[in-house]
């Protein structure tokens, strides 16, 4: 199967750290990167792995996590633009050597 984002925009750190916990516990998933919106009150983050895994992993985070999500979804083989768009998301966390900060 081909490479997958998985997305969940829920309110808050601890709540998003919980729901990353649970979707790389669910599956083989990794997370790309992550954003805090509004003050870190609303936190999405973007994980990616197999269609399967990525699918398996938001839906169990979606129904497990402390706090319900505001919205979440799955790309199949994105574009691009919108792999670029995560990249330039993470780069903010490397080093120019490529190690994180």
């Amino acid at each position: 199967m081909g490479k997958a984002y998985g997305f969940i925009e829920i309110q808050g750190v601890v709540a998003a750290m919980d729901a990353l916990d649970i979707m790389c516990k669910t599956a083989n998933v990794e997370l790309v990167t992550w954003e805090r919106k509004l003050g870190g009150r609303l936190v999405t983050l973007i994980v990616q792995g197999d269609v399967s895994g990525v699918t398996q992993a938001v839906e169990a985070a979606a129904s497990n996590a402390i706090k319900t999500p505001a919205v979440s979804g799955v790309i199949a083989n994105p574009h691009p633009e919108i792999v670029r768009l995560a990249l330039k998301s993470a780069a903010r966390f490397k080093n120019p050597d490529g190690s994180l900060k």
